[in-house]
């Protein structure tokens, strides 16, 4: 058995998130997509932290279920939340202003509530919004909640986005140590976001010895599991039956005695992400690593600062550049490719959301993907099932050629994808019609990191 865990999304209290994003909601598309362990999200908002206190109740320490009093889904769902909450802060350190969004793990709803009254006798506005914003600097908040309670886990998020991240180009750090000073060993994970994946991760120095995490950072139910992260067991000799909040600490901390461990991430391919290259929406202006080097960071159209993209930080905080011959693409008896590095850290796999690959399918139409996505999830199989462990001819005898062949070409990595920038999320390509041809024909004349 494996643990998919998605453990960033938020609910309706927070900002630009769909309001029908509550507690069923979540586990409704949980069971679809066939996610083991989601998070509550916004457990800082008395609103919703009202309502995680009412309609969920504690299966094993740390991990909760839905109360099946509150909900009509059957109890056989088995869906597990854990308490995981974002914060920001906006503060000036260093001259600079920073802007910073970093994942707080709770043990349990007492934690919480300490956590949420130290917040308020600092004077945040938690009942503004479900990810609240703070004048707190990361390294304050990481001693804040440490401690109230040393079992917690801090998590910078989506660590590459330029405006709101630890490494962000417009107002985040070069290193953890930066950041956190002192407290940086309390640091054992990172979140990698949409735009980036291990491979751009594996080439910083200070991350070789700290876990790498995807998650979704849903604001709605179809976004739930467009990244995620699998924990399998350390013992290859047992099976996961319960597991607790510290069995997920220990194994993101990486403890050889833990009951669990990071068996693999599931990522976007990052340049679907809206951040991957570097640009000026506005103007219209997209520059890869190369043209950046050859232009420079100042837009040609109304010459204001670009937004530095994720590949451009990358290569500047980078010790070195990983490239094909240090990568190893292994498939698994599904036909799924799988990447490593050669020292054999913990790998990944590159999907398209099933919905995504189901409106191409189906023609650009999201009315008949939706229905069909609805059809195949309830009577055929989970979506990670379909894309990850369904076998060619189960797939194609339960939803026929073309999606058949949409998921050999995905497990084969062989998509094109137009790099997103400067917030315009990347246009992925399954099926190549003449139009794509003739941009992946430009690309490739296009030097990028690998």
């Amino acid at each position: 058995m494996q643990i998919i865990a998605d453990l960033q999304l938020h609910s309706k209290y927070s900002r630009a998130v769909s309001p029908k994003m509550d507690l069923e909601e979540i586990a409704r598309w949980s069971v679809k997509k066939g996610i083991n362990l989601v998070a509550t999200g916004d457990w800082t908002h008395p609103l919703w932290f009202r309502e995680i206190k009412t309609k969920l109740k504690e299966k094993s320490p740390g991990i909760f279920s839905l109360n099946q009093d509150w909900t009509e889904l059957p109890i056989s769902t088995n869906v597990n939340f854990l308490l995981s909450t974002e914060i920001s802060s906006i503060y000036s350190q260093g001259g600079k202003v920073r802007r910073v969004h970093n994942l707080i793990f709770s043990p349990s709803i007492e934690t919480c509530e300490k956590i949420i009254k130290e917040f308020q006798r600092r004077g945040a506005n938690l009942m503004s919004d479900g990810r609240p914003i703070v004048g707190i600097s990361s390294k304050d908040l990481l001693e804040m909640v440490l401690t109230i309670d040393k079992n917690i886990l801090f998590v910078p998020a989506h660590v590459w986005t330029p405006w709101f991240s630890l490494y962000g180009s417009k107002s985040g750090f070069d290193s953890i140590e930066e950041c956190f000073g002192n407290l940086s060993s309390n640091i054992y994970a990172i979140e990698t976001g949409l735009s980036s994946d291990p491979i751009l991760n594996w080439q910083i120095k200070e991350l070789e010895s700290r876990s790498i995490l995807s998650f979704s950072d849903a604001h709605s139910g179809p976004k739930l599991g467009r990244e995620a992260t699998v924990f399998i067991s350390n013992n290859q000799q047992s099976t996961i039956n319960n597991f607790s909040y510290q069995d997920i600490a220990d194994a993101i901390k990486q403890k050889p005695d833990g009951k669990l461990k990071i068996g693999y991430t599931i990522e976007f391919f990052p340049e679907e992400g809206k951040y991957h290259w570097s640009g000026h929406r506005a103007c219209g202006i997209k520059y890869n690593p190369q043209e950046v080097k050859e232009k420079g960071v100042v837009c040609p159209v109304c010459h204001q600062p670009l937004t530095i993209g994720v590949e451009n930080r990358v290569i500047d905080l980078s010790y070195k550049i990983l490239t094909h011959n240090d990568l190893l693409y292994l498939k698994n008896g599904y036909d799924v490719t799988f990447v490593y590095d050669k020292e054999r850290r913990r790998p990944f796999v590159s999907l398209i959301p099933l919905l995504e690959i189901l409106t191409e399918t189906n023609n650009g139409s999201q009315i008949k993907a939706l229905r069909e996505y609805e059809r195949l999830t309830s009577t055929f199989a989970t979506e990670f099932d379909i894309l990850l462990k369904k076998s060619y001819e189960e797939i194609e005898k339960n939803a026929g050629s073309e999606l058949r062949k949409a998921i050999e070409i995905v497990r084969e990595r062989k998509v094109f994808v137009d790099p997103g920038y400067d917030g315009v999320f990347g246009i992925v390509k399954i099926f190549k019609d003449e139009k794509t041809k003739s941009e992946e024909k430009k690309s490739e004349s296009q030097p990028s990191l690998f």
